[in-house]
């Protein structure tokens, strides 16, 4: 065994044994509620196993998506349908859901997520992260890839998203039962119709 796969494994178990005791001491004095803010413990090692998980040859990949116009309104589009319910449109992890996670669903705006790079943001796109609330939005389609690229380009375009994108991706939202309701009712009373309105809201695309 080599030196440098042995000092690699080494390591591993070390974090593993560190994270091991950060958890039981988290479970014997907080329990299991995800109300509480991960210790700064955690949150370092938390980082330090993505990092370790993430190939280096995707983490220092370059974006192969060309950024343009047309690519970033597809990524806000896909970022409102998909991505908002759990990370708001403006990238603040201030919803409801976003809120309710362990750990939080962080401000994307930040430098903590701004300042991955855009092979990191790839994979935790694709491939989600265990034991939070990110999911694998990947589906090991070229076409699934590329719309992860397309995100990781809106991702970096969220500090400087304007209050005009912001209300347009608004309008992208998914929507409740209820608020289809109200909406398809304010439509069809402008338009003059009369006619019985549906009750059931048009199907969402599944999927990536």
């Amino acid at each position: 065994m080599g030196k440098a796969l042995f000092r690699a494994l080494l390591i591993l178990l070390v974090i593993a044994v560190a994270v091991a005791g950060i958890i039981v001491y988290g479970l014997t004095r907080r329990g299991l509620s995800t109300r509480a803010e991960p210790t700064r413990a955690e949150a370092f090692l938390a980082r330090s196993v993505r990092r370790l998980a993430t190939p280096a040859t995707l983490r220092t990949m370059p974006n192969p998506v060309e950024k343009t116009t047309e690519v970033l309104d597809d990524a806000m589009g896909h970022f409102a349908d998909h991505c908002a319910t759990c990370h708001a449109n403006d990238g603040s992890g201030d919803t409801a859901i976003g809120r309710s996670f362990y750990p939080k669903a962080p401000d994307m705006k930040a430098s903590a997520t701004q300042s991955l790079s855009d092979g990191e943001l790839f994979s935790i796109i694709e491939n989600g992260i265990r034991l939070t609330g990110m999911p694998a939005w990947g589906d090991g389609t070229p076409e699934g890839e590329r719309a992860s690229w397309s995100l990781v380009h809106f991702i970096r375009k969220l500090p400087t998203l304007s209050a005009e994108e912001v209300e347009r991706m608004e309008a992208l939202n998914p929507k409740t039962p209820a608020e289809f309701r109200e909406q398809e009712e304010a439509r069809r009373f402008l338009a003059g119709d009369t006619a019985k309105p549906s009750l059931s809201p048009p199907a969402t695309h599944p999927g990536h």
